[in-house]
């Protein structure tokens, strides 16, 4: 069944911000449990360092990529309709609770000194909290259509 394109608000130029933006919080926060890991098999403090960088980028990038979709979220109609746009907002704010508590784990002179092991859970918890909230801004977009052109096929579109 074909969608209508439902369209951003929190858009430059037409193309919608939040898909843009949340790749890389999502890449420094599952960079951040690699990091973690490899911080307790070598014991570099190199790694404890990277772990506070990537925990702050995270937090604070997610939180400038949640601000867009929240705009999504509450002001157009038809997404705020969806009960996959709420499951994926409520578990993005969740995700980011535990990115901020990640990056204030860390925070002081010694950043490694917490990463046994609230750190290290913490990371873990947030790269699977990734995984389903990724799942369901995927439904979003390729199942919804939200932020995208949907095209309903007709027999001239298909070729042989």
């Amino acid at each position: 069944m074909p969608y209508a394109k439902i369209e951003s608000r929190a858009a430059l130029r037409g193309h919608p911000l939040h898909p843009v933006l949340i790749h890389f919080p999502i890449a420094a926060l599952m960079m951040l449990l690699l990091a973690d890991i490899a911080y307790l098999f070598i014991g570099d403090p190199f790694w404890a360092r990277a772990g506070f960088y990537l925990a702050a980028a995270g937090a604070i990038l997610g939180a400038v990529s949640g601000i867009a979709g929240a705009i999504d979220l509450f002001t157009v109609g038809r997404i705020r309709r969806l009960v996959t746009a709420w499951a994926h907002g409520i578990l993005a704010v969740m995700l980011l609770s535990l990115a901020a508590f990640n990056f204030m784990l860390r925070w002081g002179p010694d950043p490694a000194a917490m990463i046994m092991p609230w750190g290290i859970y913490t990371s873990a918890l947030t790269v699977m909290l990734i995984s389903v909230t990724g799942f369901l801004g995927g439904q979003l977009v390729y199942e919804y259509g939200v932020g995208v052109d949907v095209k309903e096929a007709t027999t001239r579109d298909v070729k042989p």
